[in-house]
């Protein structure tokens, strides 16, 4: 996708804005903050779970993940009503009025999802003293918390396109790195949620290329479209294996030890999540394909460019997965040789071969067929979002 230039403005009003956006707004810096500490907070509390257990609800990782949702909550909070009952008329004239208030409607998105995230805290903490530890990630109150989360990350998407579309091509190449940042971050809770599905040993299975058709091309396509510059969603995908693949290597130098029985293996560090997936050998698909269908039906841009998509993400992962269950990947820079305190040494030999969802041949090739129906209809529909998303500026 090739650079384009900001919208022009069709107002005198929308020209009084443009004139005013020369520099980053504190909103966005918040916005941007609190996506990447709930990103960190929910990657630092899958490992802190794995590693020494749910010992109380007030650990480190939470309150991380609820810092963002504290930010963003009180941040959107002050822009609503200093928008609503401040003298500031350029920035009430570029938003949007909910129930007699004004403000950006990233704001608007960005306050329901820190509260719903907040929701969830005490429904989590009641969860687990009721029944117990989580053994799957889609619990209940996990689902609301990831819900917000999502919201959350959406509604920092939407606060700084709508400043990117307002703003002069100097700060607009500036306000497009942070929405990138963004846009990665979202990535990587995306990556977390269907982490159940995209295990290496599922690599060979054709759940684990449906998860990925399912989730990346939506926001990969969408996040590239708004930004406009080229080979935007491979620098996405490039970030998050970069930030994932230095959690694997430093997670495992912090001190820790289980606080929960029954303790099947003796841990003392924290355990890392999976190496990263090579994301960025699908998003490279996605920018060329779509940058050569530029102009040609979105219907047409998206079969082409979906296929390519996940071709590529089965010529890496295949055998990639092959050498991750071998002995040359159980050391450090890989990471294989990393189990939970839950997993009796009995387990281990299950992290060392394929996990085969499908029964039979039959089913796989359903699965895949339904991978490539996903992905056509994932990337259509990035495509779109991708679009409207370049047209807000409020």
């Amino acid at each position: 996708m090739s650079h384009t230039a900001p919208y022009p403005v069709s107002t005198a009003s929308q020209s009084a804005v443009l004139s005013r956006v020369s520099a980053i707004s504190w909103y966005v810096w918040c916005a941007a903050i609190a996506v990447t500490s709930t990103a960190f907070g929910l990657y630092w509390d899958i490992s802190w779970h794995t590693s020494i257990g749910r010992d109380t609800f007030w650990t480190p990782a939470h309150l991380c993940i609820h810092f963002g949702a504290i930010l963003a909550g009180f941040s959107s909070t002050y822009l609503i009503l200093s928008t609503t009952f401040g003298k500031n008329r350029a920035r009430r004239e570029s938003s949007i009025k909910v129930w007699g208030f004004y403000g950006p409607l990233g704001a608007f998105v960005a306050l329901w999802g820190g509260l719903t995230m907040l929701t969830s805290a005490p429904f989590d903490d009641w969860w687990h003293n009721a029944f117990g530890l989580d053994v799957q990630i889609l619990s209940p109150p996990h689902v609301v918390l990831i819900l917000g989360i999502f919201i959350l990350g959406l509604g920092g998407l939407f606060l700084i396109i709508a400043e990117m579309n307002r703003a002069n091509e100097q700060t607009r190449a500036s306000l497009n790195r942070i929405f990138l940042l963004v846009g990665c971050m979202l990535t990587i809770l995306l990556l977390m949620l269907i982490t159940e599905y995209t295990g290496y040993t599922q690599s060979h299975s054709a759940i684990y290329y449906r998860a990925l058709a399912l989730a990346m091309p939506l926001v990969l396509v969408g996040i590239a479209r708004a930004s406009g510059y080229k080979w935007a969603a491979t620098k996405v995908a490039l970030i998050y294996f970069v930030l994932w693949l230095l959690a694997l290597w430093l997670v495992p130098l912090v001190p820790a030890e289980p606080k929960l029985g029954p303790v099947y293996t003796r841990v003392t560090h924290l355990v890392p999540l999976e190496f990263p997936i090579l994301l960025f050998a699908g998003a490279a698909a996605l920018d060329f394909l779509l940058d050569r269908l530029a102009g040609r039906k979105k219907w047409l841009q998206a079969a082409v460019a979906g296929a390519g998509f996940l071709l590529a993400m089965i010529a890496v992962q295949w055998p990639m997965g092959k050498f991750l269950i071998s002995p040359l990947a159980e050391n450090r820079i890989f990471g294989t040789n990393y189990y939970s305190y839950m997993e009796p040494p009995s387990s281990y030999h299950f992290n060392h071969q394929f996990n085969f969802y499908e029964h039979s041949r039959a089913q796989f090739w359903v699965g895949m067929l339904i991978a490539f129906a996903a992905t056509f209809v994932m990337t259509r529909i990035g495509l779109a979002w991708g679009d409207w998303m370049r047209r807000v500026k409020r």
